[in-house]
């Protein structure tokens, strides 16, 4: 079972969990991020409910830069090593997400050349598309702050 993702996962959501082992940004704090549920070679799933702390105004509209972050967090999930990092995104905001809704994020990695890694990202609220982006990352030799 995909110990990382695991302890994220609902009772139900745990048979969707796979058996690769979470090897990145272990550790991000998961309120903020979202929590994998589905992790194979090349793909992640990650679900994150927004929460008021997100909320950029009084009627509750969650500010993008939180679940792009899920989208991010999602892209670094595909790519699964411990020092990958995002070079660029191309982000399309395509709905308002409100404080409560509950969102997941599939990235599937779609190219590879050398270090670099393009990955495409969609965020749904159940079956509505809210935000789509292409993400350029790199998998480096060693860590970015060494």
């Amino acid at each position: 079972m995909l110990r990382a993702a695991a302890r994220g996962c609902s009772v139900l959501q745990r048979r969707a969990c796979s058996t690769t082992s979470l090897n990145t940004h272990l550790g991000i704090d998961r309120t903020l991020s979202g929590s994998p549920v589905e992790l194979r070679p090349g793909f992640a799933r990650v679900s994150m409910t927004t929460t008021p702390t997100m909320s950029a105004d009084g009627r509750g509209l969650t500010h993008g830069g939180f679940y792009f972050g899920l989208a991010d967090y999602a892209a670094m999930c595909a790519v699964n090593d411990p020092n990958v990092v995002l070079g660029s995104a191309e982000a399309r905001f395509l709905k308002p997400v409100k404080c409560g809704d509950s969102l997941t994020a599939e990235a599937k990695v779609s190219g590879e050349k050398g270090k670099k890694r393009l990955v495409d990202v969609t965020v749904t609220r159940g079956d509505e598309v809210v935000f789509a982006g292409n993400f350029v990352c790199f998998v480096l030799e060693r860590h970015v702050l060494d």
